[in-house]
């Protein structure tokens, strides 16, 4: 599948500023960051995560606990993604029972993803509450799930794709669009 950029839709800056936004957010609805706990999906979720934690902390003086979640067993394409697949770990900071779970992910598509994490949260114990936080929500659902939090809503067509980079995994922070080239 070749691809072709066809728009840079965030820099560094508007990442910085959309994480900030899903920060003020999570602390606006759930009263705080007491019983908040942030679980980023791997691979680009969990510096996300890690980030908006470390947002928190600035404005609260304490921030929430960060688990990284890997949903590679969860998939339901897992067949039709790799003959071996490569499983990542995952890893709770504690109990999760009774508390607020924030799922963060970089984009939300179909919305499987999403519910391949919230199976595996549930493996873990009874949260309060699953929250959902994302970068960039895209449209397209294939399963009736909505982020909670989103940085920026980017309407695409099905012929695009939306590429998040992130410092901690890509050397830099920015968003594109980019268009399937048949």
């Amino acid at each position: 599948m070749n691809m072709k950029e066809k728009a840079q839709i965030m820099d560094s800056e508007e990442v910085g500023r959309g994480l900030i936004r899903v920060a003020h957010q999570i602390l606006e609805r759930n009263r705080g960051g007491g019983d908040v706990i942030l679980v980023g999906i791997r691979r680009r979720g969990a510096p996300l995560a890690r980030r908006i934690a470390d947002i928190i902390k600035e404005i609260e003086g304490a921030g929430p606990p960060v688990g990284i979640l890997d949903i590679t067993l969860y998939r339901d394409d897992l067949q039709l993604v790799a003959k071996q697949p490569v499983v990542g770990k995952t890893e709770m900071p504690g109990s999760i029972e009774g508390k607020v779970v924030v799922l963060v992910d970089d984009v939300l598509f179909t919305g499987r993803t999403v519910r391949a994490a919230m199976d595996e949260i549930m493996d873990f114990g009874r949260p309060k509450a699953i929250q959902l936080a994302v970068l960039i929500d895209r449209g397209h659902r294939e399963l009736p799930i909505r982020a909670d939090y989103v940085g920026k809503n980017v309407p695409t067509s099905a012929r695009e794709i939306i590429s998040v980079l992130v410092k901690e995994e890509d050397g830099e922070d920015k968003v594109t669009v980019e268009e399937i080239m048949e």
